[in-house]
């Protein structure tokens, strides 16, 4: 069975036919394809196209047809072209020639166009739940240990003291930005192009507010053109989890540097690493990897799509049957990695002792530029000072916290004995009180904040 064909002299060539078909892909579909279907029956029976036990045939027999789909009893044939086709036939074999009515003033065009976005929608809110479990996971983690000072990194070299509490709410905050992409993924989706036909509309009355609201979408499309052409909310979708990917990209990378011996930070738990074949020591963070190597496919999803819809001269092409693979691959990508993540982060192990060790005198470089602030210094000059300070404390192969008063003194005269009391760690944490800062205040409304923002 073929949804055209009465043009064709001759029969499609078999290699273009395995080139044509989608079924082995967009299958997966078939519960969007069948609700989009029953509801445009009701359409079709409200507009008087169809009688109402006409309707009420077609989706009854419908409904069936999901059974079977999610029963895992629907048989396709190698006629099946795509989802459209193979539902259309079976509808056929059930309800016999009324099924062949269901499809008037509707084309493929904005049948799938219709599918794909309703697949979309289910897709953003099902990838926000799991990118709030991760988020609830990384809160639970920084809050056990909000407080516990580590050295903050800048171009990888030593910067200033912070916490780990503080580091990891930094990627929970970018993770929320992520949620908010896939919600305004899902607003880009969540508009009904059905009732646009194959470019220019359907002539029948079809109340096509009703049927949004049928469908759960939240608008119409206002050009019917558009409707069938447009892919925006495919690469809106594909960005969002992009943008997911190489956050969490970036954190795997810290994870990985942190786990490593040299740092020592932490410990991931044997259920998340894997060994090696050759050496029997090896504790790999394979997951950690994984995320970092897999956000390579998720942006080259992205911008394969937006290859394929570069050039595209008119309504509907045939390229835009590439639309679905690239979205079907990211959101299994991160369907699987997300939660993946989520239990590492659940049994993640700080070493708070390894953290205080790597904690160098260098990381209070900017606190002694501030104190000679506080003491009239213009900045760019306590700046200027400070470096010289470094600088006298390396060639005596020291640390500034060891240099004398006297050595202090004969840079600045403004150094005191007060100096020594800003190598102290909770003093310098807590001396950056502002919105965002490491101080015990700050960390308490951050976590608040972001607790709030997750809600």
């Amino acid at each position: 069975m073929k949804l055209w064909g009465g043009r064709m002299s001759k029969p499609t060539d078999q290699l273009v036919q395995q080139l044509n078909a989608s079924f082995p892909f967009d299958v997966r579909l078939y519960r969007e394809d069948i609700l989009g279907s029953q509801a445009w029956a009701r359409a079709l029976a409200k507009a008087g196209v169809i009688s109402k036990e006409e309707s009420k045939t077609l989706v009854d027999g419908l409904e069936s047809i999901l059974q079977e789909f999610q029963a895992g009893e629907f048989e396709a044939v190698e006629s099946d072209e795509d989802i459209h086709t193979a539902v259309e036939r079976r509808l056929t074999e059930i309800v016999g020639s009324l099924a062949g009515k269901l499809h008037t003033g509707r084309s493929r065009n904005d049948q799938v166009a219709t599918d794909f976005r309703l697949w979309i929608m289910g897709a953003t809110e099902q990838l926000d739940q799991s990118t709030n479990d991760l988020c609830q996971a990384m809160l639970e983690n920084a809050a056990r240990d909000l407080s516990t000072p580590m050295p903050g990194y800048t171009h990888l070299q030593h910067a200033q003291v912070v916490t780990w509490g503080h580091w990891m709410l930094s990627h929970v905050w970018a993770l929320i930005r992520d949620r908010g992409r896939l919600a305004r993924a899902h607003a880009s989706a969540a508009v009904l192009p059905l009732g646009s036909g194959a470019l220019a509309g359907t002539s029948f009355p079809i109340d096509r507010a009703a049927l949004a609201k049928d469908l759960g979408f939240g608008n119409i499309t206002q050009n019917s053109i558009d409707a069938v052409s447009d892919r925006d909310f495919a690469l809106d979708f594909l960005y969002a989890c992009s943008m997911i990917g190489m956050h969490l990209s970036r954190l795997a990378e810290s994870l990985i540097l942190f786990n490593t011996p040299e740092f020592g930070f932490i410990e991931i738990d044997d259920a998340y690493a894997t060994g090696s074949s050759l050496m029997p020591q090896k504790k790999n963070p394979d997951p950690l990897e994984l995320a970092r190597g897999k956000t390579g496919r998720l942006i080259g999803n992205l911008t394969g799509l937006l290859a394929t819809l570069k050039g595209l001269p008119s309504a509907y092409d045939k390229d835009l049957q590439e639309d679905k693979e690239p979205a079907f691959d990211s959101y299994d990508t991160l369907s699987l990695l997300l939660p993946v993540l989520t239990g590492l982060i659940q049994t993640l192990k700080l070493h708070p002792e390894r953290t205080q060790e790597r904690l160098s005198a260098d990381l209070f470089a900017t606190d002694l530029a501030d104190y000679l602030v506080g003491k009239g210094v213009p900045f760019r000059e306590a700046h200027a000072l400070v470096g010289k300070a470094v600088r006298l404390a390396v060639a005596n192969e020291t640390s500034l916290e060891d240099l004398a008063l006297e050595d202090y003194r004969s840079i600045s005269e403004y150094f005191a004995a007060d100096v020594a009391d800003i190598f102290d760690i909770i003093a310098s944490l807590n001396r950056r009180i502002a919105t965002g800062g490491t101080s015990a205040t700050a960390l308490k409304a951050q976590l608040k904040a972001a607790e709030k923002a997750l809600r």
